[in-house]
């Protein structure tokens, strides 16, 4: 172990010229305390509420079978020892409240802001159970709603390509002659040119390589409404870079609604709705910029524990390590 940091068993046995699997069974049956935990705790909702700080995030992760969990962790401990204040299985309001009730009301009412996605479900958990919180909408969870948005008429126009050349490629074999498809000056068929294209519509024009600024000009020059769709959400991007108060960001923000209105794009129409339903948790972000990013950084690292043991073929010794590491 490094750093509190999980090492793969593999590795420790061979270390000690051991199988990784009897390691593994020892380790689980003998030398942890595995089996005084499973007897004394319920494994589908672990809550720590020593864990409990002002500022927490909330999230939800698959981990076993497309499960979902619900996890929330305490920003102060950056993913490190005492992160993680709660584990519990699912994400209704109803049993997340009920594993929660043996928190000290004192300890959620010292939550002074929480962070989530724009999940109904995590709204109503937050309100429920941490009552002087401020809500903080995730920005990046924000954000991807918008670049949603482009990427449905993204790959709208991919999936009309397609049926073209499906088209084209009939109509040649009935005339017995060849298919070849035409290519733009970068080298792209009209069918690759937007699937190609799903990387540069996520990043601003500065960071576009030399290809893609090119790949982007042909792309834009064909497809109109698809170069409105992404200057409205690089628009809307801006918003987060730029703004330094609330005031400015709630001004910007209705703007960018009228502009979205205005352009008749259906799929960024469905994105502003949400942007618009969520405004007030989006705007808490401004000015202090607080994220989830770190419920996502403890995801991330659950998902790489996840992997460095190969998967998670008993859920509660996978529970018991995560406890043991970041409770």
């Amino acid at each position: 172990m490094i750093e509190n940091e999980p090492v793969e068993i593999s590795r420790v046995a061979k270390w000690n010229k051991l199988h990784p699997q009897t390691l593994q069974k020892q380790y689980k049956e003998q030398l942890s305390d595995f089996p005084e935990w499973e007897e004394a705790v319920n494994s589908e909702a672990l809550v720590y509420p020593k864990n409990f700080g002002e500022y927490m995030s909330i999230d939800e992760t698959a981990l076993h079978n497309g499960e979902l969990y619900t996890i929330i962790t305490n920003k102060d401990a950056h993913g490190k020892k005492g992160a993680l204040a709660a584990i519990i299985k699912g994400t209704k309001n109803k049993v997340i409240s009920e594993a929660l009730s043996r928190v000290p009301i004192e300890k959620l009412m010292g939550v002074k802001e929480i962070t989530a996605d724009l999940a109904q479900s995590m709204d109503w958990i937050c309100r429920t159970n941490f009552m002087n919180a401020t809500i903080v909408a995730d920005r990046f969870h924000v954000q991807q709603v918008v670049s949603e948005g482009v990427q449905e008429i993204r790959i709208s126009l991919r999936r009309k390509a397609i049926d073209e050349e499906n088209e084209l490629i009939v109509e040649a074999k009935n005339n017995k002659h060849k298919y070849i498809a035409k290519r733009y000056r970068n080298g792209d068929t009209k069918k690759q040119l937007p699937a190609r294209s799903r990387h540069l519509l996520f990043k601003p024009k500065s960071k576009w390589t030399g290809s893609q600024q090119e790949r982007a000009e042909i792309l834009f020059n064909h497809y109109p409404e698809l170069k409105k769709a992404y200057d409205l959400s690089m628009c809307f991007r801006g918003i987060f870079e730029s703004a330094k108060t609330r005031e400015v960001a709630k001004e910007r923000m209705q703007k960018w609604l009228e502009q979205v209105s205005k352009s008749k794009l259906t799929t960024m129409i469905s994105a502003a709705n949400t942007i618009q339903n969520n405004l007030g948790k989006i705007l808490n972000y401004f000015p202090d910029g607080s994220t989830n990013a770190s419920a996502e950084s403890f995801n991330a690292k659950l998902k790489g524990f996840r992997s460095l043991v190969r998967g998670v073929r008993d859920i509660k010794f996978f529970l018991f390590r995560i406890h043991t590491f970041y409770s």
